[in-house]
């Protein structure tokens, strides 16, 4: 029995366009009775359909009708159901975020990139950083911090100057962003288990917002950040094109 395929598109014209051209070639099935979902666009709408099917065990497969689209495969419309059957499989642990705000509200959000905190005023943040219970910053001057996945590294963590992690590494990277003191402060690789507490200091002085994949916590008290293990998102790949390969050779760019 042939491979059943859901696809889904961003908004963008090029995208809405190959989906139609794929649905007429493969036809198209419920989301909820699909083998396989088909993701066009970039890596944003990648993330978005990540989460809006965390609640699947069905695996994604995307097509590049993006920008950069490094989590997705080239696009072509022949031989996708060969190349479907054919890719290997990435499982990722996306990140949980729990923020206390000022107003006393409370936000949980998942990350499969990053979770930042990043400055909200005029002036720069003042953050103090516990993991796993254990004091290891008590001030941090800067613009913000995040701690981003193995998968996430190459994007905002990698444009804060923070290491590109190995998919099977099992570690994390706790990275800050312009930070001012300590200024020779580069950031650290915490094991993948390890729970991350941050604090804002002076929070009506210099506010702080917190964002999990483009999902926001405005004005925020502290976040805990740990591995929701118990969530797990499969991304399939060209063979020879996987993450794993993917980020080693981001590094040799």
């Amino acid at each position: 029995m042939a491979l059943q395929l859901h696809f889904a598109a961003s908004g963008g014209e090029l995208a809405q366009r190959s989906r139609a051209e794929l649905v007429g070639i493969y036809g198209n099935v419920p989301i909820e009775e699909a083998d396989v979902i088909v993701a066009l666009g970039g890596d944003g709408f990648m993330l978005q359909t990540l989460h809006a099917s965390q609640h699947l065990t069905v695996p994604v497969y995307g097509m590049n009708r993006g920008t950069v689209g490094f989590l997705m495969n080239e696009y072509a419309e022949q031989g996708l159901i060969e190349r479907v059957e054919a890719a290997e499989l990435a499982v990722i642990n996306p990140l949980r975020m729990r923020a206390r705000c000022v107003d006393g509200s409370a936000r949980e959000a998942l990350a499969i990139n990053e979770v930042a905190l990043l400055r909200a005023g005029s002036q720069a943040a003042k953050l103090s950083i516990t993991v796993d219970g254990r004091l290891r910053m008590a001030e941090l001057a800067c613009d913000g911090v995040l701690v981003a996945t193995p998968a996430g590294s190459t994007a905002y963590n990698y444009s804060a100057h923070g290491p590109i992690l190995p998919i099977g590494s099992d570690v994390l990277a706790l990275t800050p962003i312009a930070a001012y003191r300590p200024r020779r402060w580069r950031g650290a690789l915490l094991p993948k288990r390890a729970k991350v507490h941050i604090e804002v200091l002076e929070p009506d002085k210099r506010p702080v917002m917190a964002d999990a994949d483009g999902r926001p916590a405005g004005n925020v008290l502290s976040v805990e950040i740990d591995t929701a293990g118990d969530i797990e998102h499969r991304v399939l790949f060209d063979p020879g094109h996987g993450l794993e390969e993917r980020l080693i050779r981001e590094q040799f760019i």
